[in-house]
């Protein structure tokens, strides 16, 4: 997601959808709440008084008794029963108690997914398999940091299904992937095309699966072609669904597998791998997904600069 000045209002709670309790389900009037008395009011229930809150909070004790009036004004019910031992819930507080714990996340974690980070004028964020990041987008944040160094990047590693629903949910700007989905709204665009190639820790391997074979799941079309490859494929002692941690898994304990070229150059002049000769080799092709309308600068710069990087590592 790219994301412009964060608004200065606080997210609320719709006062129309909340009722105090089962007894009277008395809808809210009024004002929409304000995230920092649900958030005074958490503060206050692990604190156990309103003086330790307000030490806490770093505000006078009055600034507190003040918010938690407004909240119980907002609520129409009493949250705190107060005495000299401190302070206790009511059942109405105790039942607010999870609805301003579930609010106080929400909102915390929409700030860190649109948020702005202080000292930039904007946030973008990518997404990508750990695999696709290896030798490929970790090569490409340093470039795009060094042209557009007032824009922060928020870089993610996910599966397919997961980066799609991102960037319908609009929670990320970029993907790159092996399988994408067309959507409505976004762009499907061919990156580049892996070359998987069978390797092995041994300088002589067979061709065919055997016990030391390791299954890296690179996404259904490599499943299509390695079943017409290995009719007789019935399944590996260790399965992955990470590129790089298969290929870790072989460096460190030897045995063999179907891995990208680019992530086997260092390990092949090394000597620390050995293609397998004979082997069939697939072809997997690798997208960058976007939202179709590109609508900011940023985002037009990190996309060119991608492709640019891909086009290097092909």
């Amino acid at each position: 997601m790219l994301t412009g000045p964060p608004n200065k209002r606080l997210l609320s709670l719709d006062s129309n959808q909340y009722f105090t309790n089962d007894e009277n389900r008395r809808y809210i009037s009024g004002t929409s709440m304000d995230t920092e008395l649900a958030r005074t009011f958490l503060v206050v229930i692990a604190t156990g008084s309103f003086v330790e809150a307000a030490q806490r909070l770093c505000v006078t004790q009055s600034t507190v008794s003040t918010r938690i009036q407004r909240l119980e004004e907002t609520l129409g019910a009493e949250l705190f029963v107060r005495n000299k031992a401190g302070t206790t819930l009511t059942p109405a507080g105790q039942q607010f108690q999870r609805h301003a714990a579930l609010l106080t996340r929400t909102v915390e974690q929409a700030r860190q997914e649109i948020g702005i980070v202080s000292g930039f004028r904007a946030t973008l964020t990518i997404g990508s398999r750990i695999g696709l990041w290896e030798d490929l987008l970790l090569r490409w944040l340093p470039i795009f940091a060094s042209l557009a160094p007032d824009v922060a990047v928020r870089a993610l590693v996910g599966l397919e299904d997961e980066l799609m629903q991102s960037l319908i949910d609009g929670r990320i700007s970029i993907a790159v992937m092996y399988t994408p989905q067309a959507r409505p709204g976004l762009t499907v665009e061919p990156l580049l095309e892996e070359q998987l190639v069978m390797v092995s820790t041994r300088a002589e391997s067979s061709r065919q699966p055997a016990s030391d074979y390791i299954y890296v799941d690179w996404g259904a079309e490599f499943f299509a072609q390695h079943c017409l490859a290995f009719p007789d494929f019935v399944g590996a002692a260790l399965t992955v669904n990470i590129g790089w941690l298969g290929l870790q898994r072989l460096l460190a304990y030897g045995g063999t597998g179907y891995f990208p070229t680019r992530m086997l150059r260092e390990h092949e002049l090394t000597g620390r791998v050995h293609r397998v000769a004979g082997a069939p080799e697939f072809r997997l092709p690798a997208y960058l997904c976007f939202p179709t309308k590109v609508d900011s600068e940023p985002l037009s710069l990190a996309l060119d600069t991608i492709r640019r990087v891909a086009a290097e590592a092909a």
